[in-house]
């Protein structure tokens, strides 16, 4: 008895505010952790794609060498030797590592992928074919298939990413609520080691407790960084919302399709002249590039651009540069988005644009920030199993049986059994 009135005296001391709080936490906890647990783990994979990709393709590191990579005509010539009923798409590079060229074929427009894609990986220096992989329409290698999870959860793209984009938006709010749930009433030192510290040798509910509480807190600012910078690639609202608030009012330029001349058509260069004089512009005012990404201009439509990005540090996007030309005129056009102006250039609110996906990966930090994204992305996966087990422990967790009482006898007293006795 006096147990259940100092569990009630210990409940009534919480605020309503703090209970809703921990309502808020406990539900949408519960309605959440299928998507939480399942971006966080495709979250982990990806991260290291890059470095994974590596070791299971040994043969497509490439040691740097002082002197140009092959041009942009080499491997469309290469493509139409090997390929000659396909195209080139794309082709992006990274150094220490071979050029990607993906070859669609020559009557599918740039983003019809029911037609499957080749992927050659080529030598940047010599131009040697080092392996070839084919995609069948629909198929999707490894990491497609881990990034198609972290983003719609396997599902059709309308449906499956507003799911995740606005489950990724309760998380936020959990971790929020977790802090404050985490956050003791009075600090002393039982409260100090509950808070920090994971205690080992406890029971099993203990310890996922701790796992659940402690964990959360540490990673608790890594995962604030990965999920607020992840939902602006899928929140337009919230996307524009903060660019508004970090550019001191700016609106957010979207992205606009730029179009080349069709009226110049056959009138100006060929496509492989136009590639390499557009690439040698580019590069050259980027001697210094460890990367790039460039797309071959669609042919069959004749308002299709030259897209040009460089990549000035390794395995780093956020300084990167963007240039967009005419396929025909070779004429440079402007874009207005926050990507088309340089780094050093850009004000904080685009810096902070630019910047946005390596501080989602961790490569903001390079290697040891991809290694932070890693473990709080794993702790990120762990809390809703653990917050689920800490629920079911209590919701459903044995009850003792309760003590019997046994009703004692009543019992008079000599001075009332005296009394009794004089009125009879």
């Amino acid at each position: 008895m006096s147990k259940t009135r100092n569990q009630g005296k210990k409940k009534q001391k919480d605020t309503l505010l703090k209970r809703i709080n921990n309502w808020l936490h406990l539900w949408l906890g519960l309605i959440s952790g299928i998507i939480v647990l399942i971006v966080c783990l495709t979250g982990c994979i990806w991260v290291f794609n890059e470095e994974i990709t590596g070791l299971l393709e040994p043969e497509t590191k490439v040691a740097w060498q002082d002197k140009p990579v092959v041009k942009p005509s080499e491997l469309m010539q290469i493509a139409a030797k090997l390929y000659p009923e396909k195209v080139p798409s794309y082709a992006n590079y990274q150094q220490g590592r071979a050029i990607n060229l993906n070859l669609r074929a020559a009557n599918a427009g740039l983003k019809d992928r029911r037609t499957g894609n080749t992927i050659l990986k080529v030598n940047p220096y010599t131009g040697e074919v080092i392996s070839t992989e084919v995609h069948k329409p629909g198929e999707s290698d490894f990491f497609r298939f881990i990034l198609n999870g972290h983003r719609f959860l396997w599902m059709p793209a309308k449906i499956g990413r507003p799911i995740v984009n606005y489950g990724t938006l309760i998380f936020v709010v959990l971790l929020i609520t977790g802090l404050i749930w985490w956050y003791p009433n009075k600090w002393n030192q039982s409260t100090r080691d509950k808070s920090f510290k994971i205690k080992w040798g406890a029971s099993f509910k203990r310890v996922n407790l701790d796992l659940h509480n402690v964990l959360g807190f540490y990673a608790l600012l890594f995962l604030l960084a990965i999920a607020l910078t992840g939902m602006v690639y899928g929140i337009k609202w919230y996307s524009e919302g903060i660019y508004w608030v970090t550019s001191g009012g700016d609106k957010l330029a979207e992205y606009k399709r730029l179009d080349s001349d069709s009226t110049l058509k056959g009138k100006g260069y060929t496509p492989e002249k136009a590639m390499d004089m557009a690439w040698s512009q580019v590069i050259t005012r980027h001697p210094k590039s460890m990367g790039f990404y460039y797309n071959f201009a669609d042919t069959t439509d004749a308002r299709a651009a030259i897209n040009i990005t460089v990549y000035p540090n390794k395995g780093q996007f956020y300084n990167s540069q963007g240039y967009t030309f005419d396929q025909h005129s070779l004429n440079e056009l402007k874009r207005e988005d926050a990507y088309s102006i340089t780094y050093a250039q850009a004000s904080f609110g685009q810096k902070l644009r630019k910047m946005n996906y390596d501080i989602h990966v961790g490569s903001i930090l390079g290697f040891p920030g991809k290694v932070l994204a890693f473990l709080a992305s794993l702790i990120g996966a762990s809390l809703p199993i653990t917050g689920f087990l800490v629920w079911y422990g209590r919701k459903f967790k044995k009850k003792k049986p309760g003590k019997i009482l046994v009703k004692q006898p009543n019992v008079i007293h000599q001075e009332q059994a005296e009394q009794l006795l004089a009125e009879i």
